[in-house]
C-alpha cells in the first residue's frame, strides 16, 4: 500500500509534459512573436540612426538655419502642450490635427465614393471604357498644384478648396486600381457565375466586387498616401488652421523648427491611419493568399 501511495504521489508532482500537438503551436507562438519584436525592433531602429545622423550633421557644420533634434523635441512639446514658448502655436495641436484630418478624409472618402463605382463599371462595361478612357487619361497627367488657382476661383478661399484639391490627387489612383482589379478577374469565374444563375447586379456584388478588393485596397492605400502629401498644399489657399498651414506660417515666419514638427506630426498621422486601412484590408481579404500587408 505505501508503494501503491508513494507511486501515485510522484505521478502527481511530475510535471506535465506538452502533447506532440501542443508543442508545435507553442513553437510558432514563440517564433511569432520573436519575429514581431525583431520587426519593430528594426522599424525604430532606422529613424533613430536617421536621428543621430542629424544631430551629428548639424553639429559637425555648425549651422543655425537646420535645428537640432532637440530642439525640434522642444518644439513639439509646445505644440503638443504648451508652456514653453507659450505663442500661438503653444499646445494647439488638436486643433490643427483635427481640421486637417476633416480636409483629408473629406476629399478622400468623397473620391472612394465616385471612384469605386465608376472604376467597376469602366472596368466591366466596354462601352463606358471606351467613352471616358480618353478623358481620364487627358486628365490625369496635370498635376493637382496647376488646380490651385481654379480651386480658389470655384470654392473661394477656405477648406472647400482644400477638399477639393485633395479629392483630385485621390480619385485617380482609386478608379485606376479599381479598374485594374475589375479586368483582371478570371473569365472563367464569370463563366462559373453566369452558370449558377448570376446575372446583372448580382455578377457585381458577388463577382466583380470581391475579385477586385485586393486592387482597390492597394488604390486606397496610394491615394491615402497623396491626400496627407497634398493637404499642404490645400492648406495654402487661405485656411488658418491645419497642419499644412502650420508648416506654411513657420516658413513665412523663418520658424524652421515649426516646419519639421509639421511634417513629423503628418507622418506621424499618415502612418496611424494607413495602418488601420492595412488592418481593414487584411480582415477583409484573408480568403486571399497574396494579400498581406
Amino acid at each position: 500500500m505505501k508503494g501503491i501511495a508513494l507511486s501515485e504521489q510522484v505521478t502527481t508532482l511530475a510535471p506535465a509534459t506538452p502533447s506532440v500537438a501542443e508543442a508545435p503551436a507553442t513553437a510558432r507562438r514563440r517564433a511569432r512573436a520573436i519575429g514581431n519584436v525583431r520587426s519593430i525592433a528594426l522599424g525604430a531602429g532606422f529613424p533613430l540612426l536617421l536621428i543621430l545622423l542629424w544631430d551629428r550633421a548639424v553639429a559637425i557644420t555648425g549651422t543655425r538655419l537646420i535645428p537640432n533634434p532637440r530642439e525640434v523635441g522642444v518644439m513639439m512639446y509646445d505644440f503638443s502642450f504648451g508652456g514653453i514658448y507659450d505663442d500661438a502655436f503653444s499646445g494647439t495641436i488638436l486643433t490643427h490635427v483635427w481640421k486637417s484630418m476633416t480636409r483629408v478624409y473629406g476629399g478622400f472618402i468623397l473620391a472612394a465614393l465616385i471612384a469605386i463605382p465608376l472604376g467597376l463599371m469602366i472596368g466591366r462595361i466596354k462601352l463606358l471604357r471606351a467613352l471616358l478612357d480618353p478623358t481620364i487619361n487627358l486628365l490625369r497627367p496635370i498635376p493637382v498644384t496647376a488646380w490651385l488657382p481654379l480651386s480658389m476661383i470655384f470654392f473661394g478661399l477656405g477648406p472647400n478648396a482644400a477638399i477639393f484639391l485633395v479629392f483630385l490627387g485621390a480619385f485617380y489612383p482609386i478608379l485606376l486600381n479599381t479598374i485594374f482589379g475589375v479586368r483582371s478577374v478570371d473569365v472563367r469565374l464569370f463563366e462559373a457565375a453566369a452558370m449558377l444563375g448570376c446575372a446583372g447586379s448580382g455578377m457585381f456584388r458577388q463577382v466583380v466586387l470581391p475579385a477586385s478588393l485586393p486592387a482597390i485596397f492597394s488604390g486606397l492605400r496610394i491615394a491615402h498616401g497623396f491626400a496627407w502629401i497634398l493637404i499642404v498644399v490645400g492648406e495654402m489657399t487661405g485656411v488658418p488652421t491645419g497642419l499644412g498651414s502650420v508648416i506654411m506660417d513657420g516658413r513665412t515666419l523663418s520658424r524652421t523648427d515649426l516646419v519639421i514638427t509639421g511634417m513629423i506630426v503628418i507622418g506621424v498621422c499618415g502612418f496611424v491611419t494607413d495602418r488601420i486601412i492595412v488592418a481593414i484590408s487584411n480582415r477583409l481579404l484573408q480568403w486571399s493568399p497574396q494579400h498581406h500587408a
